[in-house]
This record gives structure tokens, C-alpha cells and sequence, in this order.
């Protein structure tokens, strides 16, 4: 079933023509890679969904963006609810300079949440056992967060997502300043977390949509150009420039 469908989507920045004519059903609980050439407009395509692109001025779109069958162009939309439903990771670990605790509770106290006595207790700890993080932190929960390595500071960023209950996780070059070890675990983290979120993963790296995706889609000079099972992407592209792209004819 499909979880985010875009019917003719186009972003303009300025003058700029940087998504054209995009359609694309995201299914459910899967893994889906975007990738394509530095500027293809990759990471504006992840933007759209959260509607992060709001933020720039200059930004027009035009088109359907639906979630779970509703436009979040309407104006009805609470960008709030939104973003607390499609959460986003960045290429860079951001934890607040707070400490392990207080950066997981920050969400839950920014969106009210009304948690009884024991339960922001609960809730940090379930967050942080999700992205298999409890283990190493649970007596350092009032140290800063910054003392993490980076690639913890990555998952508690995930854990903080997480806490708030989002359906969507998107993640824009979420490995790209991790070494290949620290790499590795982000990856095994993301099939254990598709068991109950929709993913979304914007990736330089070909052989981490090859191992960690469900479903890839290949972007070039902010066209779709061709999306599919992963598997068919990498092995029996049906377009001559997804081919050219993978064999690393350019890019």
C-alpha cells in the first residue's frame, strides 16, 4: 500500500526548475533509496515530504503531495502535525547540546505530551532501545549528548524521532560522515526499524541502496527518470541513463 504519492510534482526555486513532473507511490514499511548525480534535486524530493522546502524563499510547487491520501499542500495543513508524523534525519548527527535524557524528552515537551509520573522515563527508554542505544547510554542519561561518538549521536537523533511517534523517517545521506563500521550499524538499524516505519533514504553511495532498500529510485536534472525493486534498478534498469549512472558512466 502506499504511503506517500506525489502526482505531477514540480518545485520551482526562483527561476529555478528543480523538481519536474514527479510521480511516485512510496509503499508502506518499506525502505526506499533516492539516488542520482550531486544537484539532481534528490534532497529537495525529501524535503517536499515534510515540507521543509517552505523554509526558502522563493519556493513555489505546484501539484499533489498526498499521505496517507491527503494533499499536505491543502490549507488546512498543520505543518506541525506534519512534521511530527515525517521526521527527518540530517547528513550531520544534530543533537542538541543537552544531555542523552533531555534531547529525547525535548520533542515530547515541545508537542505537550501528556506523560503521566514514570512515563517520559518509559518513553525515553523505549526510544532509545529501538535504535539499539539503551544498552550503551543507560548510565550516562544525564551526560551531554555531545560526548557521543558520531555515529551514536546518529542513532539518538533517530531516537528522538522516534519518541514522538512519527509513521515516516526520511534520511538525507544519513552514513555520509560515518566510518564504514559505524556505517554498518546505521544500516542494520534501518531494516529493524521498517518493521514499523516507512523509510525514505536519499543516498550518494550505490551500494548502500543496493544492500539497505526495498525499492530505488533514480533522479537526473530533477526528473524521476526510473523507479522500481531495487533488485530491477541494479540489475535490469529499463532506462539507458539509469544504466549509464549505475555502471558509473557518469556521475
Amino acid at each position: 500500500m502506499a504511503k506517500i504519492v506525489t502526482n505531477n510534482l514540480n518545485l520551482w526555486y526562483g527561476d529555478f526548475h528543480a523538481l519536474e513532473s514527479v510521480n511516485v507511490a512510496i509503499a508502506e514499511k518499506r525502505i526506499t533509496a533516492i539516488i542520482g548525480p550531486s544537484g539532481c534535486g534528490k534532497s529537495t524530493l525529501l524535503r517536499v515530504f515534510n515540507r521543509m522546502n517552505d523554509l526558502i524563499e522563493g519556493t513555489r510547487v505546484d501539484g499533489e503531495v498526498l499521505v496517507d491520501g491527503a494533499n499536505i499542500f491543502d490549507a488546512q495543513t498543520d505543518l506541525v502535525t506534519l512534521r511530527k508524523k515525517i521526521g527527518m534525519v540530517f547528513q550531520r548527527p544534530n543533537p542538541f547540546p543537552l544531555s542523552i535524557y533531555e534531547n529525547i524528552a525535548f520533542g515530547l515537551k515541545i508537542h505537550a505530551y501528556p506523560a503521566a509520573k514514570g512515563e517520559l522515563e518509559k518513553i525515553v527508554e523505549e526510544s532509545l532501545q529501538s535504535v539499539l542505544l539503551w544498552d550503551e547510554v543507560k548510565d550516562k542519561l544525564r551526560k551531554p549528548a555531545l560526548r557521543l561518538s558520531l555515529e551514536q549521536k546518529q542513532r539518538l537523533c533517530i531516537a528522538r524521532l522516534i519518541a514522538v511517534k512519527p509513521e515516516i523517517l526520511l534520511m538525507d545521506e544519513p552514513c555520509s560522515t560515518l566510518d564504514p563500521q559505524a556505517t554498518m550499524k546505521i544500516e542494520e538499524l534501518m531494516r529493524e526499524l521498517k518493521r514499523n516505519y516507512t523509510i525514505i533514504i536519499v543516498t550518494h553511495n550505490m551500494q548502500q541502496a543496493a544492500r539497505v532498500s526495498d525499492d530505488t529510485g533514480f533522479m537526473l536534472l530533477g526528473k524521476l527518470i526510473e523507479f522500481n525493486r531495487t533488485e530491477a534498478i541494479f540489475t535490469s534498469p529499463s532506462d539507458e541513463r539509469t544504466e549509464n549512472y549505475i555502471t558509473g558512466k557518469f556521475g
